[in-house]
């Protein structure tokens, strides 16, 4: 759960600066011509419903029977934007979808995605999750070939510069693998993206592999709806998290860090694999484990519940209490809460329940409102609470606003003791990669230690999960594989993969 978050000026929107993602990517291709048996933009809209937790201020899509393409795109979420109408027109043999959270530009219809030009070479979209570490620089040499940019947006850039030549040049018509290795080149972090041309999908994840971006194989269905037949595939897909694979699609494997692949009517295809510098591990964002993909996600072999449920096991290792009953901070901390009350062999309860119909909120201005707030967003469950010391597992805290009205909460309803349990180190440096994490001075843990923030927020005890308790949850169920495993601790220790920036400003 963390904090909910806040809220800061950018030209004349308002955005959130509270721990978010940035955005979901999502692609699909028929293995037939168009008109086939397979509703493309049906199964990108259903993949773009999946993603919804990936990005909430607005979505698009684009899809071609490759002589021409249909856009629709707007702000809000998926199921506001698309209608039977619109849907109509999104028409193809393929197509790619997007939803999006904005970090870098503002939250603007101009910045919806995908970004979609027409070049000498064709039309293409291209759809984008994370953030360019050197889009100045890049933006610059774009600008400097005579290429107009009509917003901020880094994804806008990416599309531009697959506009332009590559350095070894071209000889018949333009090689896309070779413009696509150059923007790697040039920009080795942090993104997954897909680019549709009028016959073919382009799949890429950073050489990194800090976002994530896996593949799945969509089969032949029923009248039901149910898949007839693993082996036959009437197309294929490419998806932020593996949750947007539903019956219709059957999981393959992630992209490789710095991978390329080429999907067309005939299969997918690995085209090239761009290599990180000599020496440099994976880093894939360990916060997609801890807060941000949905529980059913699979991410290096293992499902995303199974790990969270591995770090309140290893929290309740690390950071033991006599208690009489575990609980979470719904919903994301569940996992987590179950892990810890069967190590420590504690029951585990429901303690808050959850008002599933308020949407996401701005903190509020006056305590009043604050605690008003998530009043009305969690109610304490009394029978599980009344004479009870209880443990209460949170997946993280940012700012520090909200636990203390909860704390509150679960006192009024007669709780003896509350002990809270963080399922993640203390967040402690800002993401620039394309996770939007508050400053600095914004985070609790740079101001107060676990003791002080204990006492801040009215519990009896506060501990987070340390960064090798983490690490060593993450990996404990990773499939051994020959390709390297690493990830990004960047906002938990001051890490940075492939450094920082020197015009970044802190």
């Amino acid at each position: 759960m963390g904090d909910q978050p806040s809220e800061v000026k950018c030209g004349e929107k308002t955005m959130e600066t509270g721990l978010t993602h940035e955005c979901g990517v999502f692609g699909a291709i028929g293995s037939e011509s168009w008109p086939s048996n397979v509703d493309i933009a049906q199964i990108v809209l259903i993949g773009l419903e999946a993603l919804q937790h990936r990005g909430q201020e607005s979505a698009g899509m684009v899809t071609t029977n490759g002589s021409s393409f249909h856009i629709q795109k707007g702000m809000g979420l998926v199921r506001n934007i698309f209608n039977n109408e619109n849907m109509q027109k999104l028409r193809g043999s393929m197509g790619i979808g997007h939803t999006r959270y904005s970090t870098s530009a503002a939250s603007d219809q101009v910045n919806c995605q995908p970004f979609f030009v027409h070049s000498m070479h064709g039309s293409l979209a291209v759809a984008h999750n994370g953030e360019l570490i050197n889009k100045d620089g890049l933006r610059k040499a774009v600008l400097e070939r005579g290429v107009g940019l009509s917003t901020h947006s880094d994804s806008e850039l990416i599309t531009q510069a697959l506009c332009l030549n590559p350095p070894e040049g071209e000889i018949n018509g333009p090689n896309w693998p070779g413009r696509i290795k150059h923007l790697m080149q040039l920009s080795p972090l942090s993104y997954s993206f897909v680019i549709m041309l009028k016959d073919r999908i382009y799949a890429v994840r950073d050489p990194y592999g800090n976002r994530p971006l896996c593949l799945g194989k969509i089969l032949p269905v029923n009248e039901q709806g149910n898949a007839v037949n693993d082996n036959k595939a009437e197309g294929w897909a490419v998806s932020s998290e593996s949750c947007a694979f539903l019956t219709h699609i059957r999981y393959v494997r992630e992209v490789y860090p710095g991978e390329i692949i080429e999907m067309t009517r005939r299969g997918i295809t690995t085209i090239d694999i761009v290599n990180r510098p000599e020496g440099r591990l994976p880093a894939f964002c360990i916060f997609e484990y801890v807060y941000f993909a949905r529980p059913n996600s699979i991410f290096e072999g293992q499902e995303v519940y199974s790990v969270r449920a591995q770090c309140g096991r290893q929290l309740a290792i690390e950071y033991p209490v006599d208690a009489d009953i575990v609980g979470s901070v719904p919903e994301s901390g569940n996992a987590a809460a179950h892990g810890y009350a069967a190590q420590a062999n504690i029951p585990f309860g429901e303690l808050l329940t959850k008002n599933t119909y308020v949407g996401r909120s701005f903190i509020q201005p006056t305590n009043r409102l604050r605690q008003l707030n998530v009043a009305l967003k969690f109610s304490p469950i009394g029978v599980n609470l009344a004479g009870k010391r209880v443990i209460l597992i949170d997946d993280s805290i940012v700012r520090g606003n909200t636990i203390g009205p909860i704390i509150k909460l679960l006192r009024r309803a007669g709780a003896t003791e509350v002990h809270i349990r963080v399922a993640s180190p203390p967040l402690q440096y800002p993401c620039y990669m394309g996770i939007n994490i508050p400053t600095k001075e914004e985070l609790i843990a740079n101001s107060l230690d676990s003791s002080d923030l204990a006492s801040h927020v009215g519990a009896d005890s506060l501990a987070y999960l340390s960064v090798d308790g983490l690490v060593k949850a993450v990996q404990n169920n990773i499939k051994a594989e020959s390709r390297k495993i690493g990830h990004c601790t960047a906002c938990l220790t001051g890490q940075y993969p492939g450094g920082i920036p020197d015009n970044m400003e802190w």
